[in-house]
């Protein structure tokens, strides 16, 4: 049972209109990492999880304040939009810069939702819920998690440059903080489950893989690059991160199969196939009468 509380997490109030920039703060709602695809993910691992407790009470808890990060960002766009002007002529008459606001603008937030936010990206392209991750493997999805969030930051802080508004920048500053909140979060809930010992690495853990390609293929790294300055980093040698292997570097990686050659294919499919001649064509008009 979800209920909505009236007021805000954090005030979302600009200190005067800037269509422009409402354009461009239309990313961190409706993008690939904005506040819809978080909200959305966190709510649908955490309805997915079959393990009651503290790690689905903890999806859905910042799932429902991201949420209200939507709300929050939906009311600075909407203000943000306010006594925009409609035309060129208008905007001219309105302030002498007024033509690069204008034509800055996004016409859709007129058009579409009467000077309103969107659905969508700074792009104008429409929020997708293909954006989602919901695997039902809690570490899978809290690595991912991880990343959502410093995708989202990264992008909340190059918004900050892109405005003056004291306002506007209030408001980023107080995401940037809970986005750094829910990265470390997401890298604590990430220890918590290895060490109740209900998920490991390599996700999924509980899959038997075969000993002999594990050992063989499993912590080699293949350099394909010219030179070997990949044998540098700590993913070439050493223990892996698993605990379960070491790292080898391997700079000369060979071929394991020879070329594949296939067999022709179903005449009846028209594909171009080795050697057709009389007798394929002939096949296909036997098959035809």
């Amino acid at each position: 049972m979800f209920s909505h509380v009236k007021d805000l997490q954090f005030e979302a109030k600009p200190d005067g209109p800037d269509a422009a920039f409402a354009r461009r703060l239309q990313e961190v709602l409706g993008g690939k990492w904005g506040e819809m695809t978080v909200a959305n993910q966190y709510l649908f691992q955490g309805w997915n999880c079959r393990l009651p407790g503290k790690y689905k009470d903890l999806l859905l808890d910042v799932g429902t304040e991201e949420m209200g990060h939507v709300e929050m960002i939906v009311t600075m766009i909407t203000r943000l939009l306010d006594n925009a002007p409609l035309s060129l002529t208008e905007g001219i008459a309105e302030d002498p810069g007024g033509a690069a606001t204008y034509a800055g603008s996004n016409p859709a937030h007129f058009i579409h939702s009467g000077g309103g936010a969107l659905p969508a990206d700074s792009s104008g392209v429409p929020w997708n819920g293909a954006y989602v991750t919901a695997s039902g493997n809690l570490l899978a999805d809290f690595q991912l998690n991880v990343t959502a969030e410093a995708q989202g930051r990264l992008q909340v802080a190059r918004l900050f440059h892109m405005t003056d508004d004291p306002g506007v920048k209030q408001m980023l500053r107080f995401l940037l903080a809970r986005d750094t909140m829910h990265q470390n979060m997401w890298l604590a809930a990430i220890e918590q489950l290895r060490e109740d010992g209900l998920e490991d690495m390599p996700v999924p853990e509980a899959f038997p893989d075969s000993s002999d390609l594990s050992e063989e293929y499993g912590y080699t790294y293949l350099g394909f690059s010219s030179g070997t300055d990949s044998a540098e980093g700590r993913w070439a040698s050493g223990p892996a991160p698993d605990g379960k292997g070491e790292f080898r570097y391997d700079d000369n990686p060979r071929a394991n199969a020879p070329e594949p050659v296939l067999p022709p294919g179903d005449p009846r499919l028209y594909g171009t196939n080795p050697g057709v001649a009389g007798s394929v064509v002939n096949t296909v008009k036997s098959k035809l009468t």
